[in-house]
């Protein structure tokens, strides 16, 4: 088909103008400011007027539970919420079952989305203590990279070994991600709160067990390592002002080392756990103002360069529970876009920042073929949003499989309009077209 996108206000590349994209069939055909000369040869136009248009967002850690864990969350659900929400392409993370640490459990994952996906996708490959032999046939030009949990014990994938970790980053032939946290530390903090509360332990006590010290222990351990081997390293949902001394201002494209933040660490803080409990429960902890404070202005500043959900689904019974026994995770990417634009309307960022960090760095980073740009020539992912209507969070409008949403509630002052995916009108007014499967996401490397 070819489609026309007209009188809208397009973000990109730090720039808003009025003008036109014009879609060929999956690929944007041209941009510009002004008027299409022959609206004639078009078979479907879309007047945007009032609307604003950005690229799809690139959701760099996801968590889609398939395959093993599909009783809260599957490829088709997850990215179903994810199109409604502004996201486009996908880098969903090793931790299901089994575990992604094979090429040929890779694979599987490939081939499922393949037939499920509703938007553009990819996966990591998970290290462990004894699978380096393993990550090293990783190709680069398929997967986005080899994810780390250094000291932040998941299943097996715990990565503490010194030789393991020096080869990784000394070999790997992508990208290294890593979740930092420091597991002595952790296990040590709970020890002493199991002491002193038992079975009580609250809420409000877990960003004291997973505390600020255990991320910075790892994530310098991280950057210490990166450094000594030049390797290309991405930290992961940092959650802490003391970690932000360890990254560099400036542009993306000039780094080798960068970080990420994750909307729900940009939008609670440690008070929030007292009307929220265990629903705001994340591995790294939702921490302090103070530290709130710091990644937002980490974010502003280029300090910090990808904004991302660490979206990770659990039914509301699993977290629902004590302390000890509640799982870590939340879902996010329907409404990630939706609560950066709020920030937005508050006066804290401008759209143009947050198209750069949703969109465009995450395609940088990991040197994404032909998207994350409104360009001439690269892949049709558009959102169309309209910035003068609301948005307000239930239960008829979430459609995670997990079925809840810490934004339940909440009305966002921003509301998604158009989700194109590959040149496809995949998202239009709560309508979506389940037909139409994205695309497996090549990088250029």
């Amino acid at each position: 088909m070819k489609i026309l996108i007209k009188n809208a206000q397009i973000i990109n590349e730090g720039k808003s103008f009025n003008g036109y994209i014009s879609i060929f069939d999956e690929i944007i055909n041209d941009v510009d400011s002004g008027n299409h000369a022959d609206e004639s040869i078009f078979d479907k136009i879309i007047d945007a007027k009032g609307k604003i248009v950005v690229p799809g967002v690139i959701d760099d850690q996801v968590h889609f539970r398939e395959p093993g864990l599909i009783h809260k969350a599957e490829i088709y659900t997850e990215t179903k919420a994810a199109i409604a929400g502004g996201v486009t392409s996908y880098m969903e993370m090793p931790n299901t079952n089994p575990q992604t640490t094979t090429q040929l459990a890779l694979k599987t994952k490939y081939d499922i989305a393949a037939e499920k996906s509703l938007a553009n996708y990819s996966f990591y490959i998970g290290a462990t203590n004894d699978n380096l032999s393993e990550l090293l046939k990783t190709n680069p030009k398929t997967t986005p990279g080899i994810k780390v949990f250094m000291g932040s014990s998941t299943g097996n994938m715990l990565v503490d070994d010194e030789k393991t970790l020096e080869g990784i980053f000394k070999e790997a032939p992508c990208l290294v991600a890593t979740h930092c946290e420091d597991e002595k530390t952790i296990r040590n903090n709970l020890n002493t709160y199991i002491n002193k509360y038992g079975n009580d332990i609250l809420p409000e006590h877990h960003p004291l067990i997973r505390s600020a010290e255990a991320c910075y222990i790892s994530s310098s351990k991280a950057v210490e390592l990166a450094t000594k081997f030049n390797s290309k390293l991405h930290v992961l949902h940092l959650s802490t002002e003391k970690e932000m001394s360890l990254f560099n201002n400036g542009n993306i494209e000039e780094k080798s080392i960068t970080a990420e933040v994750c909307v729900h660490h940009l939008w609670f803080n440690a008070d929030d756990y007292k009307t929220y409990g265990n629903r705001i429960k994340w591995n790294p902890s939702v921490k302090f103002e103070s530290d709130r404070n710091a990644l937002f202005n980490a974010l502003v500043n280029d300090k910090i360069d990808v904004v991302a959900t660490d979206h990770a689904p659990h039914l509301l019974n699993e977290k629902l529970n004590a302390y000890t026994q509640s799982a870590s995770g939340g879902p996010l990417v329907q409404h990630s876009l939706l609560a950066m634009l709020d920030f937005y309307h508050n006066g804290k960022i401008s759209i143009e920042t947050i198209v750069k960090k949703m969109c465009h760095s995450p395609a940088t980073l990991y040197n994404v073929d032909k998207r994350g740009f409104i360009k001439k020539d690269y892949y049709a992912d558009i959102v169309i949003i309209d910035t003068n209507s609301e948005t307000t969070v239930n239960s008829d409008n979430i459609l995670y499989k997990c079925k809840w949403s810490p934004f339940e509630g909440h009305t966002f002052k921003s509301r998604i309009t158009h989700t194109f995916v590959n040149g496809n009108l995949v998202y239009e007014n709560g309508m979506i077209n389940e037909n139409i499967k994205g695309k497996p996401l090549q990088f250029n490397r």
